[in-house]
């Protein structure tokens, strides 16, 4: 069946809350993914960086198969033999004292919510009910109605409320007003070390030490969400690692799994999550013994195959690739590691045109807040494969 036909199917029977390029994939290795009429496509979004470790990692797919073949399911009824391991690594590899793990990156968000406000109450003294959490102006954390409650995106609340309370929102990159905005009731701030889906907004320098220095003057609890961040992306384990500091609670997911299974985690110091008790908080399928064997598996790759390494180097060449290319209507060229973004200004038209033409020459490219372009590859490209990638963007982002 060729590509229209599947895309004819997915209209007329699915909903309409996307809107993808007009690309049917049927089959991915590494950075390549190939289209059900056999045209080839470097990836460059990297399923929002699920899959940092390439598209069907030959070791986490071994993974997923050995443990799928003796046991996929327990519940959390019961124990089982991969989840104290991957508790173990997970700690030992991230300098994590405890670890909660879910499915999406919205249940780690949300898991993190309920932990810090019943910590306020029961550790901070917080009157009951009256708990505020600080967010930053134009996050992305997520798609349920409490996340979507402290978004500033109109396209995430209109139409969606009521919303839930108790969040207060203060300017990305701006410590001065994080500090202004805590109040007594404060029991988190929570922040992108770099915000992603908003286009990649890097803070100034420095920001993040500020950050940690003011919430520890508070005693509110710090918490990263380093779902899209986290495990490579920017040239480092975690983002927080370039500014030298470490969160209370760290939010992963996404390329925990390698792109197999969705799996995420909470990384917690023993005082927040030590307040969640049995039946306070859970997930059937949070840390079955198939999620953790393939996490396991995931976290070795990307560090026995130093990518994070690797996306630290290419970045940095990507990176200046891309600056060099010649159009006044690019407004600016940011990023760390393999996590770019292209900003168009106004008269360019918007980012989609690029994409679209990008696809044509064999990349497939995601615009963000309708300027932006994202550059994410897995993180096993090579140089080679970016002096490639580079020969066909040039010339499309100089039009």
């Amino acid at each position: 069946m060729r590509s229209d036909r599947f895309i004819l199917l997915e209209d007329e029977y699915g909903a309409h809350n996307y809107k993808p390029l007009n690309v049917v994939i049927e089959r991915g290795r590494g950075i390549w993914v190939w289209d059900v009429d056999g045209n080839k496509y470097m990836d460059c979004l990297s399923a929002y960086s699920a899959v940092n470790q390439g598209h069907c990692h030959p070791k986490i797919k071994q993974a997923l198969v050995k443990q799928a073949e003796k046991l996929t399911l327990t519940s959390r009824a019961f124990r089982n033999d991969q989840l104290g391991p991957l508790y173990k690594e997970l700690c030992d590899l991230t300098n994590s004292h405890k670890v909660l793990p879910m499915n999406s990156g919205a249940e780690a968000v949300e898991t993190a919510i309920k932990a810090v406000r019943k910590w306020g109450y029961q550790v901070k003294g917080v009157p009951e009910d009256k708990a505020e959490i600080i967010v930053c102006r134009n996050n992305f954390h997520g798609r349920t109605i409490t996340i979507i409650s402290f978004s500033t995106d109109p396209v995430s609340t209109t139409g969606f409320g009521p919303f839930t309370p108790g969040f207060k929102v203060v300017e990305f990159g701006d410590a001065k007003a994080l500090e202004e905005a805590i109040t007594p009731n404060t029991v988190a701030f929570m922040v992108e070390p770099i915000q992603g889906e908003a286009g990649v907004i890097i803070p100034p320098k420095g920001y993040l030490k500020d950050v940690r220095r003011i919430c520890d003057a508070a005693g509110i609890v710090l918490i990263l969400d380093e779902i899209q961040t986290g495990l490579g992306r920017t040239g480092a384990l975690l983002a927080e690692q370039h500014d030298g500091i470490e969160a209370d609670l760290t939010l992963i997911g996404k390329a925990l799994s390698g792109g197999f299974y969705p799996v995420s985690a909470v990384l917690s110091n023993t005082e927040v999550l030590g307040v969640l008790k049995p039946g306070e908080h859970g997930s059937t399928f949070g840390g079955n013994p198939l999620a953790c064997a393939v996490a396991r598996a995931a976290l070795r790759v990307l560090t026995e195959e130093n990518l994070i390494e690797n996306a630290r180097k290419m970045g940095g060449y990507f990176l200046q690739g891309l600056k060099s290319i010649d159009n006044p209507k690019i407004k600016e060229v940011r990023g760390k590691g393999l996590l770019i973004g292209v900003e168009f200004k106004p008269e360019a038209g918007g980012a989609r045109r690029y994409c679209e033409r990008l696809k044509q020459a064999g990349l497939l490219c995601k615009e963000t807040h309708e300027t932006i372009i994202r550059f994410a590859p897995p993180l096993v490209i090579t140089r080679d494969e970016i002096d490639w990638a580079l020969e066909r963007i040039a010339p499309i982002l100089s039009e």
